[in-house]
């Protein structure tokens, strides 16, 4: 199910904290005079001497190297056609976005305020000095060939207008591998392409290049069939015009082998494809809406290889698989242009990928046990790390075997390594958690729901569709607020102090008064219990009326983890609760344990944190290398608290071998992997990069993550409460909406995972 988006959220989001998506910052150091000196005068002469002297010398002391253009004169943007160079802009800011989440490219968007050839051309042209590559998106065709056209010819750097390539890539990457498990051949497959504008043009060339013959291609319009005896064709329809006897789409797609739909929803219909060939291949890319029903096509017709251009099906034809990783390559060889041979090469790249074995971060991100090539995955999906590290590689190839490239690369492991580093992986996991979530939501319970944060943070799990919330507290009071954010659900909303819950709340009150009647607790206190939100939900999801809470909003952890431990209980085999934080930082996630529990553990509570952290890290998809850190490198101080991470370290290696921990390190020895290798090569963490840490005591945890938070502005997502029998989890004190909606995202996935465990 798509995300509901209302208007006012889509506003709020491009207007705060700050207007747009995208901000210009200093990638050097500018707090000292020497600093400005050197950053402007008198030090920048030196560097604008010498590429005086040798103009190429631009790419080694500017940000060209790195720095691309979205340029667009808004008269064909996303679907809402031609709304202008100012409307157009949050796109543009939406697409430079994305390259730089996806790749670690740089973006400056541009909107040309004219809709004349040559004056476009000629404004591209002049500031094109600034750009490393210029991606061209939203111009209506066919003004778009020629401007494309015009650019590549007359500058020396890559020029892509992404709405005609960028699909083009994609799906003859998805074609091939179609093709192939329909058994089919690409020289003898019959194409029905219905749309002609710039998108649908360049796919159908490209689809030539794969193989597939022109006289078997048959392309229409909102008129039907292009047929050579179509008088004022343009000359890009010209080039796909048909001899053959067919005037409608229906009649083109009798018999057809493939149908690629760039055009509108809903024009072909179950007859349709029973006309096609034996197992038929439909790509049914318009959006939001496909040119056919997904479920519809599949109840037609069991033998198809269905794809489209929506997230939420199997095969979505997604052009961010493409652009980021093709200016990737094309930038860090610094090629000249993108040519047929570097769209080729993603083409190869993407398709090859799909066959590879998946890994489990992919399997686990989209709820699949096993993606393996076949009918539902013959494209690579978009949350693929591997992306990366096989798309660039590939293009930065085809790119010097072609001779556009003006840079080559010689060292290709070397380079794979640095695609890797490019980005951290943090918010790539909250987004990859995320999606996990959606793919089976559970029903959380927020204990806290009269609060305006947690409210908001409620409606927007339930819109999208990434959990069932339960809302605790005054039912009045939570349906006023509900109104004043027009959130219109039918929500279960429960006050624990109602007259309308005593029945459930005496039920819960015998619950715990048996459980805890030889320790002190008595009925009419159990029942004064029930009456407390922490206490009710954290008994809710002990009952399976609920798969989760979520709860710390107002109050402090001791107060809200006490009903927890209570009533829900340790998980077998752990004899400590303890937490961890997820920090999301530029360098990727990292873990940061105990930071809420344990105020001064043993050593062999140590071990037992770490263990509870390595199985955290899992359930998120990542390979853990985590630390012991202190304020002394293996042993160099005698200190209690020196001695007890040695004696965790020996018991875990001794023990449990298969988890990649050492120590105790120093903090910066524990991340700069550089460093550690020079001073303890002997480290069984070695050329690894250190994603958890784990810390002597509860104050340097918790100082640790608050100082992230804070001064380096890293989301901290916790404490995740690690060792309870069911998934209850705390929010910090105040946090965000956005804070909330991250630790329910993580509640729902511990839930799953409980849940699959137990099949």
């Amino acid at each position: 199910m798509a995300a509901k988006i209302k208007k006012k959220d889509a506003l709020d989001y491009h207007e705060f904290p700050t207007p747009g998506k995208i901000q210009v910052i200093p990638t050097k150091k500018h707090s000292s005079q020497r600093d400005l000196s050197l950053a402007y005068s008198p030090g920048v002469a030196v560097p604008c001497l010498e590429i005086a002297k040798n103009e190429d010398d631009v790419y080694k002391y500017t940000a060209k190297s790195n720095l691309v253009a979205v340029i667009s004169n808004g008269t064909a943007v996303l679907g809402l056609g031609d709304i202008g160079p100012s409307a157009s802009k949050p796109v543009m800011e939406g697409k430079a976005l994305l390259f730089k989440i996806f790749a670690d490219i740089d973006v400056f968007d541009i909107e040309v305020d004219t809709n004349d050839i040559d004056k476009f051309v000629e404004t591209v042209k002049m500031i094109a000095p600034t750009f490393g590559g210029i991606n061209l998106e939203d111009i209506k065709a066919p003004e778009a060939f020629e401007i494309e056209r015009r650019l590549k010819e007359e500058l020396d750097i890559p020029v892509m207008h992404d709405d005609q390539h960028g699909t083009a890539i994609i799906s003859t990457a998805a074609l091939k591998n179609a093709i192939e498990i329909a058994k089919k051949k690409p020289e003898k497959v019959q194409v029905v392409v219905n749309g002609a504008g710039a998108a649908a043009i360049s796919c159908t060339r490209l689809y030539k290049k794969l193989g597939v013959k022109a006289e078997n291609i048959i392309m229409c319009d909102s008129k039907g069939v292009i047929r050579k005896d179509r008088e004022n064709l343009t000359s890009q329809k010209a080039e796909f015009a048909t001899n053959k006897d067919l005037n409608t789409l229906e009649e083109a797609m009798n018999n057809a082998d493939v149908f690629i739909g760039l055009s509108k929803g809903n024009v072909v219909n179950p007859s349709m494809i029973k006309s096609m060939a034996k197992n038929p291949i439909v790509f049914a890319m318009a959006n939001p809406d496909p040119e056919i029903d997904y479920d519809t096509a599949i109840k037609t017709r069991k033998d198809i290889i269905m794809a489209t251009g929506r997230s939420d099906h199997p095969n979505q034809v997604n052009n961010v698989l493409g652009f980021p990783f093709i200016f990737r390559g094309a930038l860090d060889v610094r090629a000249t242009k993108i040519n047929e041979e570097m769209k080729m090469a993603a083409v190869h790249a993407l398709a090859d990928l799909t066959k590879e074995n998946v890994p489990e971060q992919v399997n686990i991100t989209y709820n699949e046990k096993s993606l393996h090539f076949g009918k539902e995955y013959i494209i690579p999906k978009p949350f693929d790390t591997r992306l990366i590290t096989e798309i660039p590689p590939a293009v930065a190839k085809a790119a010097m075997d072609s001779g556009v490239a003006k840079k080559p690369i010689t060292d290709w492991e070397a380079y794979k390594i640095e695609l890797e580093e490019r980005l951290g992986t943090g918010n790539k996991l909250m987004r990859s958690i995320t999606h996990r979530a959606k793919s089976n939501p559970q029903k959380v319970v927020f204990a806290e729901a009269d609060q305006l944060n947690v409210l908001k943070a409620a409606q927007i799990v339930y819109e999208d569709n990434i959990a069932i919330p339960i809302l605790l507290g005054n039912k009045i009071a939570i349906q006023h607020l509900m109104k004043e954010i027009q959130f219109e659900a039918k929500i279960q909303i429960i006050d624990p102090k109602s007259k309308a819950e005593e029945k459930r709340r005496i039920k819960f009150a015998e619950k715990y008064w048996e459980k805890k009647r030889r320790k002190g607790i008595t009925l009419l206190e159990a029942q004064k219990w029930m009456r407390e939100r922490n206490y009710f939900a954290a008994m809710m999801v002990n009952e399976n009326q609920a798969d989760a809470l979520v709860t710390g909003y107002t109050r402090s952890y001791p107060t809200v983890a006490k009903p927890m431990i209570e009533l829900i209980g340790k998980a077998k085999g752990i004899k400590k609760i303890a937490a961890t934080n997820l920090i999301i930082t530029d360098r990727g996630p990292l873990f940061l344990s105990d930071t809420a529990m344990n105020i001064n553990p043993t050593a062999k509570e140590l071990t037992e944190i770490a263990r509870m952290t390595h199985k955290a890290m899992l359930l998120f998809g990542l390979k853990p290398n985590l630390a012991m850190v202190s304020f002394s490198n293996f042993g160099s101080s005698k200190s209690e608290s020196s001695k007890k991470i040695g004696e965790a370290i020996n018991y875990l290696h001794k023990f449990f071998p298969e988890i990649n921990i050492d120590g105790e390190f120093q903090a910066d020895f524990a991340l700069n992997s550089t460093m550690r290798s020079e001073k303890f090569p002997f480290s069984k963490l070695q050329n690894k990069k250190v994603n958890g840490l784990i810390y002597p005591n509860l104050e340097s945890a918790n100082i640790s993550y608050k100082l992230l938070k804070e001064l380096a502005k890293a989301d901290s997502i916790g404490p995740i409460i690690m060792g309870l029998n069911k998934p209850a989890h705390l929010i910090q004190l105040g946090a965000s909406v956005d804070e909330i909606v991250n630790m329910v995202c993580i509640a729902v996935v511990d839930a799953q995972e409980r849940k699959k465990s137990k099949q």
